[in-house]
């Protein structure tokens, strides 16, 4: 299986910019925009981030508004204030041997940016490789990490798995199988997000939002300041 996986992966695997790097501020920088995005909206905005802070120096340095907006777009906005928490305490002591030291860097994070920054024995399991490897009964190895992201993103599919295009299909024990879905998270539309994401776009443009609760929310995850009823970016 894994040889029928790496020569399909050698035909048919995605062009990602961040997979011709062994930066680990970059590979961190792309798993953390990949968390809950699509990789074809996080392509170009990771090449722009990374022209405007090319290493975790620079992003340390940046005036923290300025990180939230050249966030805006990619959703769940925390994720930037994590990310350059993580970069300041790069930039103050190095790289910690545990990268779930990191602000904002679980488990799998961590996994992504030893395997390909460092070549490390260590498989990084998401939801697209958890799937193949739980329809397949059969565990790969970290030489396989990329290969059966996407092979979980482009055929191994969570709901109707296209096992005719699938290289692992022949000795796959749930071949032809079909899935009910996931439970989703609820419509943005009219949601709390959506508020935080108004209340926030009110703020980077100037003007005060005039709902209390989504700034009390947005204050405690540091993506604005709330002194004395004055509401302000973070510095």
């Amino acid at each position: 299986m894994r040889e029928a996986l790496l020569d399909w992966y050698g035909e048919r695997g995605r062009e990602l910019p961040w997979r011709k790097t062994r930066d680990p501020y970059a590979i961190l920088v792309s798993e953390v925009m990949l968390q809950q995005t699509q990789a074809s909206r996080v392509v170009p905005r990771w090449l722009a981030w990374l022209e405007r802070w090319p290493t975790a120096q620079a992003l340390a340095a940046a005036a923290t508004a300025d990180v939230i907006r050249e966030w805006q777009g990619l959703g769940y906005n925390r994720r930037a204030v994590s990310l350059q928490r993580a970069a300041r305490v790069v930039a103050e002591r190095g790289l910690p041997d545990d990268l779930t030291e990191l602000p904002g860097v679980g488990p799998y994070t961590a996994a992504a940016v030893a395997c390909f920054a460092y070549g490390q024995p260590v498989l990084p399991v998401d939801v697209n490789v958890r799937r193949v490897q739980e329809r397949t009964g059969h565990e790969f190895d970290h030489t396989c990490a990329q290969a059966l992201m996407d092979l979980g993103a482009t055929v191994c599919i969570a709901r109707v798995p296209r096992c005719g295009e699938c290289p692992l299909a022949e000795g796959c024990p749930s071949r032809g199988r079909r899935y009910e879905p996931l439970r989703k998270q609820g419509p943005f539309d009219g949601s709390f997000r959506q508020r935080r994401a108004a209340a926030l776009r009110s703020v980077l443009a100037g003007d005060a939002p005039d709902d209390d609760e989504a700034v009390a929310a947005l204050a405690e995850d540091g993506l604005v300041r709330l002194e004395e009823g004055v509401i302000s970016l973070p510095e």
